[in-house]
């Protein structure tokens, strides 16, 4: 019943808290995101560990960023996890880093270009002379060129991406919303069915569905519309 393209993050305050949200989503959802909050209780990759063996996908959003020796060696450490995903911030160093450290295992490196939180006020703010949308772009042909398998940016820049990194690139979209839900911290969201219309490969659905008061249901739902694209 789970579509393997839709990713449900576990943001959520313990490892106790996730294992009973993925309880409740069961058969309808097989791809998790396991983040910061739950690797900052020292359980987050003991977590991705049964999920793993529960069958289920695991994208391990580290969102590593350090000088390259560091990312290069934590990413060879987490190439031996088992975990599908991988994520580092888009800067070229790091990124070749993460390419050469994962080394011959299938653990696939997406490179965060621009945080969907994000506006061109902030982009600007932050000192880069381009919009969000520009400096999208600029990061995903560093991110093809420094050989990683995809990029996580907003549904907006999806058909870029598509277009840069071509067909079996990785293009996975937070800031994902039903219209039937809120946009909350999203800045750049869309709906599931417009995300894979532009170009994604995956989508990554949080609230919508585990703010639900049927989790499982709202997992379906959001599913169904997949389907018909």
């Amino acid at each position: 019943m789970a579509d393997p393209r839709l990713i449900i993050p576990l943001d959520v305050p313990t490892v106790g808290d996730a294992r009973a949200l993925a309880a409740k989503l069961g058969d309808a959802v097989s791809f998790y995101k396991v983040g910061l909050e739950l690797f900052a209780t020292g359980e987050g990759m003991a977590l991705a560990a049964e999920l793993k063996d529960q069958g289920k996908q695991v994208f391990l959003d580290w969102k590593l960023h350090d000088i390259g020796t560091t990312v290069q060696r934590a990413a060879a450490v987490l190439a031996q996890t088992g975990g599908d995903f991988l994520t580092v911030h888009a800067e070229p160093q790091v990124m070749a880093a993460a390419v050469a450290g994962r080394g011959g295992s299938s653990l696939k490196i997406l490179a965060v270009t621009v945080l969907t939180s994000l506006g061109d006020a902030d982009v600007a703010e932050m000192g880069f002379p381009y919009t969000a949308l520009a400096l999208t772009e600029r990061r995903i042909r560093q991110a093809v060129a420094a050989g990683c398998d995809g990029v996580i940016s907003s549904p907006h820049e999806a058909a870029i991406a598509r277009r840069i990194g071509g067909p079996d690139f990785l293009v996975v979209t937070p800031g994902v919303r039903p219209d039937w839900s809120g946009k909350n911290d999203q800045a750049r969201a869309a709906t599931p069915a417009d995300a894979l219309r532009a170009g994604a490969s995956h989508i990554v659905c949080g609230r919508p569905i585990t703010g639900a008061s049927d989790q499982r249901e709202a997992a379906l739902k959001v599913a169904a519309e997949m389907a018909a694209v």
